[in-house]
């Protein structure tokens, strides 16, 4: 009961603060440094056994605030969320050390090195270069400082939804901020594009990844986390209006990826449970699809079937668009063939976008961290993209115990594909793959023996 009761009372202070937030911008700045503090303080203060948890508890909340204090101007500088993740993880570094067998992942860092040389010699006068390799790279260094650091640290099962929860109450603040910024969806519809004003006055893609998140979460307290009826219908609601917000983005990459990650825990957990497990994982699915299916009802009502036709690929006069990645795949292409012209050390790092603004005039950023490393890293990043998916995928041959391996692995995955590293969450999802999870063994009651009598 406890448990349930801070539960909501952590709901509600950041309920509050999205609120407050709203109507006085500027105690976004407090908001941020009042945060920053606290976890600085947890940090320090704390026992040398809890060090390792309470550093991936600053990660996670500032993982989850990070596009909320891009678009409230709250934190110190844009990429805050990147740095403050680095900078947790190499102080978890200097408390913890890092795990000898983590090393490919330091050959990861090292391979992205070369590319900032031919940068030097690659990018076009006028761009900026420490601003273009900073931004370029700070998301691969996150994910490189994180997987470091977590690469067989243990943590018990308990404490990683501990994690998660972290993240989401900043993602609750978020869309309490998005519902005041922009309560009528109907009056910023005018087509079937990514809707900025529906997304809090910020860019949708970053938005919808975010909210993304967050209905994973969501879905994983609620079937992991929800012993009571209140708080199934709590956690329901919450998922709903994270949902609503979402989808209400226009960005669909966010919400896609987070329908692939619920999939992958739901399966993976629905096997490791018992056959009573199993049975009430069915039942609440039920109740799951109906609240899913009636968000869906009244987001369509809300966009007046706008959000059919996006889905459907089609815009607001129902024509079937041509491209179904809204141009994605042409600068998928594009990254390829700097690829192909330039395979043993890539274009440089950031030269995919200079090259976009010397042929377009405007520098449209990757999508696909995939397609970039290609184009960038040449050969290095192949070495990188193999290392980055098969080293996991070896330490869960390892170790099966964590039920959220799949999901974390999938959401990053996909992120990088539909929104590259524009924010810190695919890199710490990513980290807490690697994370060696334990489980408190339940005690075992025996029964007293009879003393034999001489």
């Amino acid at each position: 009961m406890k448990t349930n009761i801070t539960y909501i009372s952590a709901i509600a202070l950041h309920m509050f603060i999205g609120m407050v937030v709203y109507f006085n911008e500027s105690l976004a700045k407090v908001y941020f440094l009042l945060a920053l503090g606290f976890f600085l303080y947890r940090i320090l203060q704390s026992p040398n056994h809890l060090k390792t948890f309470e550093i991936l508890k600053a990660c996670a909340y500032f993982v989850g605030a990070e596009v909320f204090l891009r678009m409230t101007k709250g934190s110190i500088s844009y990429e805050a969320g990147k740095y403050l993740v680095i900078l947790f993880m190499i102080m978890g570094m200097f408390y913890k050390g890092i795990s000898g067998r983590g090393y490919p992942y330091f050959i990861y860092i090292m391979l992205l090195i070369p590319s900032i040389f031919v940068a030097s010699t690659t990018l076009s006068f006028d761009a900026n270069f420490r601003t273009n390799i900073a931004f370029v790279l700070s998301g691969p260094i996150c994910l490189g400082a994180a997987a470091l650091f977590c690469y067989d640290k243990k943590v018990s099962i308990k404490q990683l939804n501990t994690l998660l929860l972290y993240i989401l109450l900043p993602i609750i603040t978020h869309t309490i901020y998005i519902f005041f910024y922009n309560p009528s969806v109907r009056d910023v519809l005018s087509s079937t594009g990514s809707n900025r004003s529906a997304s809090g006055g910020w860019g949708a893609n970053q938005v919808a990844t975010v909210l993304g998140l967050g209905m994973f979460v969501v879905v994983v307290r609620l079937f992991t986390k929800s012993p009571s009826i209140g708080m199934k219908i709590l956690n329901l609601t919450i998922f709903s209006a994270i949902a609503f917000r979402a989808m209400v983005t226009f960005s669909r990459g966010g919400v896609i990826t987070a329908i692939i990650a619920i999939i992958a825990f739901l399966g993976i957990y629905y096997l490791k449970v018992s056959r009573r497990k199993k049975n009430e994982i069915l039942a609440l699915f039920v109740f799951f699809s109906l609240c899913v299916a009636v968000t869906w009802v009244i987001t369509s009502k809300q966009t007046d079937g706008f959000i059919d036709l996006r889905y459907a690929n089609k815009d607001h006069l129902g024509r079937e668009k041509g491209d179904v990645t809204t141009g994605r795949k042409k600068l998928f292409q594009e990254e390829l063939d700097g690829f192909i012209s330039n395979p043993f050390f890539g274009i440089g790092s950031s030269r995919a976008k200079d090259q976009r603004i010397e042929l377009e005039g405007q520098g449209v950023t990757s999508h696909s961290e995939i397609s970039r490393l290609l184009a960038e890293h040449g050969i290095f990043g192949i070495i990188i993209i193999l290392i980055l998916i098969f080293k996991p995928l070896d330490l869960r041959s390892q170790n099966k115990r964590n039920y959220y391996f799949y999901a974390f692995l999938c959401f990053w995955f996909a992120t990088i594909n539909h929104s590259s590293m524009r924010i810190a969450a695919p890199a710490f999802i990513y980290a807490l793959t690697l994370l060696n999870v334990t489980y408190e063994k339940r005690p075992v009651h025996r029964k007293p023996t009879a003393r034999i009598q001489a």
